[in-house]
């Protein structure tokens, strides 16, 4: 039996050999350090018997992989660690993920106090030192084993297996747990974890099945890795727009409202408004827009048309029962067949074309309550929508177009490099999802990734995300926990005009079908103001803040002129307040800044007979003192320009 390792080495046994004899064969070096084996590309456990002849490389703690196999036996020591401190409670699933592992179970809900405490249950078992051994089962077997165990989601998740399966378990000294590995050969390898936070989770992600409690956790090889990591954990905490959003008083739910349907506050409408107003006049004056408005629900009649009603129902809200009204309507889940009837409402010709039409479209769409996460996706949202009908030659300057648009919101947000390309395709293998032939799909996609080259923008290739009418350009984003979501869109559509009767009059008075593309230019607001509040951790650049200044006099005797200086740069557009209550400046200083405001304008005996302003900003801290004219001209050009000005180091700020 030959087998070749990595370096091209062959090793030749003339029976069967373990992964593990394997390494140690090679050196006891390498044998020490070893966690798992990789046979012709397949990771497996150190304890599987090499049979036939194979590639072999020999996965160490070094290797990327190797700390997805420490945090899944982590993931195991957890769950026995948890059963001895709550016998009553039934496991269910213990992967390991990206940046951890986290493990399910039925149990009332874990409070911080417990998690310490099966910490340190984890502790004594690891101390402890068992071998990790495997066994395998029939089904039927497996089947009495979890059921004597009383552990029914591993009974559940057997029986889900074909009847001829062989069903893997690991015992750890007494504890065991199906499970189809690999794992170390010991629990003695686990060195650095800890157990991040508990939550509810439902039993295989179905809402209509049992809620049970999840427990996330981590683990690394060394304990500097782990200190790293929970440095970069609390750095997180900082930014996630969920907390962050509320603590600012941005948004805000509740129950009775409903799940996916943030209420936001004055200052959170106050930056969704500015950015609204700059979507809208920049698209309607820059680059040849048309604006719309058109209705937020429709007749199923119109859906049904568009294709809606048949490849996408399930994910809209419909009011009426198709079987008992006369009519049944539906929230709109996106704005394309209203704008169809806008662009059919006059006949148009081949020198009309292109037309662009953009709206700032409210749209409903119905979530499942365990994919909802606060702004990054609701049930109810408003997005920067808009339909191109072109001509076929026009498709490729269009679409260029289209994406510079897209880039120049980016860049202007400060988001342009935070991004990637995906080119979203349809799924060959499931044909029936899709309107249109393969020629069609084939060149829709050529003619996006065409564009994508030009522009010399990276991007990766994806089966089965486009839209069930055509290929997209999706702009991605992740948000600090590393999920990505689609932030812009740009679509080709060649198919749907045939539905709509949509057509121009070309130059020899014939009747041509169009091409349409679906865009976005910034994308949903909520999902935008989450993403922004996470990049710049609450510290929007100035144009953008809901309070742009702050005035603060020294003393009551002040508030007069305080009060005239906010005047001034009301006049000026300049959003600001004055912060008129009975303190020392200190504390209003304090206060300012725990806001995260652009400036703070310190007035005083001084100021007032000087006609200036003290200024303090978030990005030099002591500014100095600058007349109130020089004061407006500045803060008006940064805002008009909407400069994203940098922030001085600490140190600098000081001195």
């Amino acid at each position: 039996m030959r087998i070749i390792l990595k370096d091209g080495s062959v090793k030749e046994y003339d029976q069967p050999v373990l992964v593990c004899e394997v390494a140690r064969d090679i050196s006891e070096g390498l044998a020490r350090v070893a966690c798992a084996g990789e046979i012709d590309g397949e990771i497996v456990d150190l304890r599987t018997r090499i049979t036939t002849d194979c590639t072999l490389n020999i996965v160490t703690v070094s290797d990327p992989q190797s700390l997805k196999i420490l945090r899944h036996t982590t993931s195991h020591v957890m769950a026995e660690a948890v059963k001895r401190l709550f016998p009553d409670a039934k496991v269910a699933i213990g992967p390991a993920i990206e940046d951890g592992f986290y493990y399910d179970f039925d149990h009332a809900p874990f409070t911080r106090e417990d998690l310490d405490r099966i910490e340190a249950e984890m502790k004594k078992i690891i101390k402890e030192g068992h071998e990790i051994t495997r066994f395998t089962l029939s089904r039927e077997e497996a089947i009495q084993l979890m059921k004597k165990r009383e552990e029914p989601y591993k009974v559940e998740l057997i029986e889900d297996l074909p009847p001829e399966a062989e069903i893997s378990f690991y015992d750890q000294g007494g504890f065991v747990d199906l499970c189809a590995g690999p794992h170390l050969m010991s629990v003695k390898g686990i060195k650095a974890y800890k157990l991040i936070s508990s939550s509810m989770a439902y039993w295989r992600g179905d809402e209509h099945k049992a809620q049970l409690q999840r427990i996330y956790a981590t683990a690394f090889w060394k304990k500097e890795e782990l200190a790293a990591h929970l440095a970069r954990l609390e750095e997180i905490k900082k930014r996630d727009h969920n907390k962050l959003g509320r603590e600012m008083e941005l948004f805000t739910t509740v129950d009775v409202v409903g799940q996916g349907l943030p209420l936001f506050t004055p200052k959170g409408t106050k930056i969704i408004m500015k950015l609204q107003r700059w979507m809208e006049d920049l698209e309607d004056r820059d680059w040849g827009y048309v604006r719309t408005r058109t209705p937020l629900m429709a007749k199923s009649d119109l859906y049904r048309i568009s294709g809606h009603w048949d490849h996408y129902k399930e994910g809209m809200f419909v009011l009426g029962d198709e079987e008992k009204d006369k009519e049944v309507f539906a929230l709109r889940p996106m704005t394309c067949p209203f704008q169809y009837y806008v662009y059919k409402n006059t006949q148009k010709s081949y020198r009309d074309l292109p037309y662009r039409m953009s709206e700032t479209s409210t749209l409903f769409r119905s979530e499942e309550s365990g994919e909802m996460h606060g702004l990054t996706r609701v049930r109810q949202f408003t997005i920067t929508e808009g339909h191109l009908v072109i001509r076929p030659d026009q498709k490729e300057a269009e679409l260029k177009s289209c994406l510079e648009l897209a880039y120049h919101v980016l860049s202007t947000l400060g988001l342009e490099e935070d991004v990637t390309y995906r080119l979203s395709k349809w799924d060959p293998q499931n044909k029936a999802k899709y309107l249109g032939d393969e020629a069609y799909w084939e060149s829709a996609q050529d003619a996006l990734r065409q564009v994508l080259l030009e522009k010399q923008l990276p991007f990766v290739e994806a089966d089965g995300e486009a839209a069930f009418y055509g290929p997209k350009i999706d702009i991605q984003a992740k948000n600090v926990y590393g999920k990505e979501d689609t932030m812009v869109t740009i679509q080709l559509d060649c198919a749907i005009a045939e539905n709509f009767d949509l057509y121009y009059i070309d130059e020899n008075g014939e009747k041509i079908r169009p091409y349409v593309i679906h865009r976005t230019s910034m994308g949903c607001y909520e999902r935008t103001l989450a993403w922004l509040i996470e990049k710049y951790a609450g510290k929007f650049p100035t144009w953008l803040c809901p309070e742009q200044v702050r005035v603060l006099p020294i003393s009551d005797k002040y508030v007069s002129y305080a009060a005239a200086v906010a005047e001034e740069l009301k006049q000026n557009g300049v959003d600001v307040t004055v912060d008129s209550r009975s303190e020392k400046i200190g504390f209003k200083i304090r206060g300012a800044r725990l806001d995260k405001l652009p400036y703070m304008l310190v007035v005083g005996q001084q100021e007032e007979a000087d006609h200036t302003v003290s200024v303090r900003s978030r990005f030099a801290g002591n500014e100095g003192q600058k007349p109130l004219e020089e004061f407006i001209r500045q803060i008006v050009k940064e805002i008009r320009t909407k400069e994203i000005r940098k922030e001085l180091p600490e140190e600098e700020k000081a001195k």
